[in-house]
């Protein structure tokens, strides 16, 4: 076979939910040329090359529903766009994203298909993309491809580019609960949880409750102390020494042994405990004092070392801390022996993914080997146990042995420093038992404490500690969500998100509007032009002052960004011309631009509402796609689909004797004459006539009165 190629045209990045699904995805379109002539049946020794690369990809079930589904197909023959999927889902796989959706689909143009695939993050996905295309021509041309060279650049912007684990596992509890979020940062792990007045922002175990204040305090461990002392909390005695003499009399004073540590330092650099020799102690200082802005000696407190998290005034997970230490051998130096028995453990590493740091051969540890008369150079005896470090990984979880006053008192600590989420290191030598009867004390309170150890335990039981965060920021089922009324349709989408806007801040919501006409903020317009886009939705779910947001959301918007919003309270169409879709966007047939529009339908909540034209069959047709509850809007309460849903007890805005009625079971409520409503000229533009229906029935949804309907309707004009 000459060489062929597999050409990108296009490729979408849908940042919501879309017409394939309700994740993000990017859609390639992909131009396969000559290869339509060529399925992987007809190149010799493809369907082996391919397998021999990617072993993995006999976990595909694809169209079969069975382990090695995929392949199978292969080996029948299927074309480049469709492995293309598989491929690069699957690379993604073994970088560290497990699952997701695909889907290749052809387009009207002979050998161009669209390849839509999981977009955990945009970056990510467009790389293994790529590294998919360059695989699969590998294998048709008989090449070499490094498949783990490719796999490790596509982990590392994973682990650059994705959330980290710990922000992750707040984002999924949250998700869990069906409450809305949206990345802040595109390599950070700033997020917003909800939308509008409703939000909540993390980052990562820090919250927009986390007082600077606070977080000021903690920082500086000696106030901490104080003021844990003053509330009665336990804490060990002792003071800030300021040269290597005064920490020498500062241990006299206390009595030895004591524990030397940087005043505002993190992460356990440069703490020394169980210290009992003025060398050591001098030593200590020197390495405490490069660490931080001060230096305090402390008595020491026997026993081990325990992180507590206390969130919301909760304990919620515990885990010790053991000393670190390796076994001569005879054979190896202490430097080797690290890398050999503790570091070759696959849960340490420098990522946020890994549960146990790698540990170093820093000063402090040099230090400690010191008192032992080695150094890392040194090769122990066979059999001798040599101390790395003291305060080692908090890796195993205690929480269910924690006593009741010990947890009272952590919580106690947080609740004193002022923080909502506070990692509480304790030293005791029995968790269980109070620490009053055992000389136990708390010696540190910490801001945005790391969650990896209580994610990942190195033994015991996972706590669900993101899960405690959202319910700590999200009490009482609460939501996060404000009112979103997404308007979509052939014809009449602006117009319809305009009269709702207007409803909507006459009811006295603070509304934000993007649509065909701008991005308002109530009646301030803060842009001018086409905002029906991704990026203006975006804005508005971002500010903290929206109470209410009305969105339009056209097709081609739909097929080439995807949607701002995960779920909406109302989902309007205003009607369905095909036609009008097709040729734009990559939508080429009546049933893309039918799915495309139905995504708005797709979207609404249980308790909300699909507003829908009763005069169009295809929208009559979406009704029953509808998670919520669905109002029928027409000029024509003859309709067929009008009466049957009205003797179903529905609700239904429709036209009579000149009048906007609104029609139940329970009757007709007269809203205002069409004579009144300067929009609909008097009711003689049936276009404009049944925007105002479609605006109706959204406000009706929300719970607006009749009479905020009334006035808004009678007083909004045209080109407004």
């Amino acid at each position: 076979m000459t060489r062929k190629d597999i050409r990108f045209r296009e490729i979408f990045h849908l940042r919501g939910p879309n017409m394939w699904t309700y994740r993000p995805v990017l859609q390639a379109i992909v131009d396969i040329g000559e290869l339509e002539d060529y399925p992987s049946n007809r190149i010799p020794g493809y369907h082996e090359r391919l397998k021999a690369l990617l072993p993995s990809l006999v976990e595909h079930r694809c169209s079969y529903g069975e382990r090695g589904g995929f392949l199978r197909r292969v080996e029948e023959g299927t074309w480049p766009a469709h492995i293309l999927e598989h491929v690069t889902l699957e690379l993604q796989n073994l970088a560290g994203l497990p699952g997701g959706f695909g889907k290749a689909r052809e387009t009207l143009e002979r050998g161009v298909y669209k390849v839509i695939v999981r977009a955990w993050q945009e970056q990510v996905t467009l790389a293994a993309l790529h590294e998919a295309r360059e695989l699969i021509l590998a294998a048709m041309e008989d090449r070499p491809f490094d498949v783990a060279a490719a796999v490790g650049r596509l982990a590392d912007l994973v682990d650059s580019r994705c959330l980290g684990p710990s922000t992750a596992s707040i984002v999924e509890a949250a998700d869990d609960r069906g409450i809305p979020r949206i990345r802040l940062l595109e390599t950070g792990n700033l997020v917003q949880l909800g939308h509008g007045a409703a939000m909540r922002r993390i980052w990562t175990a820090e919250t927009d409750r986390t007082s600077a204040i606070a977080e000021g305090i903690s920082r500086d461990k000696d106030l901490t102390k104080r003021l844990l002392r003053d509330c009665g909390v336990p804490v060990p005695e002792g003071r800030e020494a300021d040269s290597a003499e005064d920490a020498w009399e500062a241990a006299r004073d206390i009595g030895l042994p004591v524990c030397v540590k940087p005043v505002d330092g993190n992460h356990g650099r440069g703490v020394f405990i169980d210290v009992r020799t003025r060398e050591d102690v001098e030593m200590a200082y020197g390495v405490a004092a490069g660490e931080g802005s001060g230096v305090l000696v402390e008595r020491s407190i026997p026993g081990s070392e325990h992180r507590l998290l206390v969130i919301g005034g909760r304990l919620v997970a515990a885990n010790r801390g053991d000393a670190v230490k390796v076994i001569g051998d005879g054979a190896h130096d202490v430097r080797e022996l690290v890398e050999r028995q503790i570091n070759s453990d696959p849960r340490r590493g420098p990522s946020e993914s890994h549960p146990l740091s790698r540990i170093r051969m820093d000063s402090a540890a040099r230090i400690e080997l010191a008192r032992q008369k080695l150094a890392p150079e040194a090769i122990p005896d066979a059999g001798r146990e040599v101390l790395i470090q003291r305060n080692a990984n908090h890796e195993f979880d205690v929480t269910d042995e924690v006593h009741p006053e010990t947890a009272e008192i952590a919580a106690l600590a947080a609740r004193v420093v002022g923080l909502d989420i506070a990692g509480i290191d304790l030293v005791c030598e029995d968790i269980s038992r109070p620490l009053a009867e055992q000389g136990g004390a708390i010696v540190e309170v910490n801001a945005g404490p790391g969650l990896l150890m209580h994610l990942k335990p190195g033994a015991g039981k996972p706590r669900p500690v993101g899960k405690a965060i959202v319910d700590h920021l999200f009490p009482d089922g609460a939501s996060g969500r404000i009112p979103i009324v997404g308007v979509t349709g052939s014809h009449g989408a602006t117009a319809v998100t305009r009269i709702v806007a207007r409803l909507l801040s006459l009811s006295g919501r603070h509304t934000g509007l993007a649509c065909g006409d701008g991005l308002f903020f109530d009646r301030r317009q803060l842009e001018k032009g086409d905002c029906a886009h991704w990026e203006y939705a975006n804005r508005i779910l971002m500010n903290r002052a929206i109470e209410a947001a009305v969105l339009e959301n056209g097709s081609d918007a739909i097929a080439t960004e995807g949607l701002a919003y995960d779920r909406c309270q109302i989902g309007v169409i205003t009607d369905f011309d095909a036609a009008r879709h097709i040729g734009r966007s990559y939508i080429d047939t009546p049933e893309l631009a039918f799915n495309a529009l139905r995504t708005q339908v797709d979207l609404v909540l249980r308790d909300g509402a699909a507003i829908l034209n009763a005069r169009v069959a295809e929208l009559v047709e979406m009704a029953g796609l509808c998670d919520g509850e669905v109002i029928y809007f027409a000029l024509d309460p003859s309709l067929p689909a009008i009466a049957t849903h009205l003797e179903q007890g529905r609700r239904a805005v429709v036209v009579r004797h000149g009048q906007i009625v609104l029609a139940s079971n329970g009757g007709e409520i007269p809203l205002a004459r069409l004579k009144d409503v300067p929009f609909s000229e008097d009711g003689g533009n049936a276009g404009q006539t049944e925007n105002v229906l479609a605006a109706v029935g959204a406000a009706w949804a929300l719970g607006i009165t009749p009479d905020v309907m009334r006035t808004g309707i009678e007083t909004f004009f045209a080109g407004e």
